[in-house]
């Protein structure tokens, strides 16, 4: 259980060259690839919970999503051979007229940290390509759309309604950004709302 602390305490720490090495190490002790990313996922935990209490910056916070993406990629071999169970698939893109990504990457990360399957459409994403990706993957849970602008709040809105009308159904909406609040997610409709990368894991996790 030693090696899994140093695992998690890397993963917090952002040491994105050294958890690759410690995870081979804990699956040669007999880890198992599910107990490793169960304390990988904590440890991010960990993070988004002081990202979202303002005791670390996007800074501290992109250096650990790093090192967890790290991680995750050295687990997916003993992760797959295992029959690791996803928890679904996740859609996810930035709204048409909006170029940011930052936010939207960090909770990509979180999210397929978790668990989830994500599919990262980007950025400046119509609302038509994220009705015909839900068409083309009718499993999915759920679509979270980021807006970072102001100037494109009304894409936001627009993006929602036009998911929400267009008959499709079986999943939630959580939208997310810099000018979001919780009051204008639900007047557009969303179905849930996240102000960091951190909370949006937890309310994901709680939507489905």
């Amino acid at each position: 259980m030693l090696k899994i602390q140093e695992i998690k305490a890397n993963v917090e720490a952002g040491k994105a060259k050294l958890v690759p090495g410690l995870i081979q190490e804990a699956l040669s002790d007999g880890t198992t690839a599910q107990v490793i990313l169960s304390a990988m996922i904590e440890a991010m935990s960990n993070v988004g919970n002081k990202f979202s209490a303002g005791e670390i910056f996007v800074p501290e916070m992109l250096i650990a999503a790093k090192a967890m993406s790290k991680g995750v990629d050295e687990l997916k071999p003993a992760l797959a051979s295992a029959g690791a169970v996803s928890l679904g698939q996740c859609i996810i893109g930035t709204v048409a007229g909006d170029l940011h990504d930052i936010g939207k990457n960090l909770v990509c990360i979180m999210i397929e940290s978790a668990g989830f399957d994500v599919i990262d459409l980007g950025v400046d994403v119509s609302a038509n390509k994220f009705i015909d990706t839900i068409k083309d993957n009718p499993d999915v849970k759920v679509i979270a759309l980021s807006a970072l602008l102001t100037t494109t709040m009304p894409s936001l809105k627009e993006t929602v309604s036009a998911i929400k009308s267009s008959g499709l159904t079986g999943f939630k909406v959580i939208v997310g950004g810099a000018p979001i609040t919780a009051d204008f997610a639900k007047e557009i409709g969303a179905d849930a709302y996240a102000p960091d990368a951190g909370s949006a894991v937890v309310t994901v996790k709680g939507l489905i």
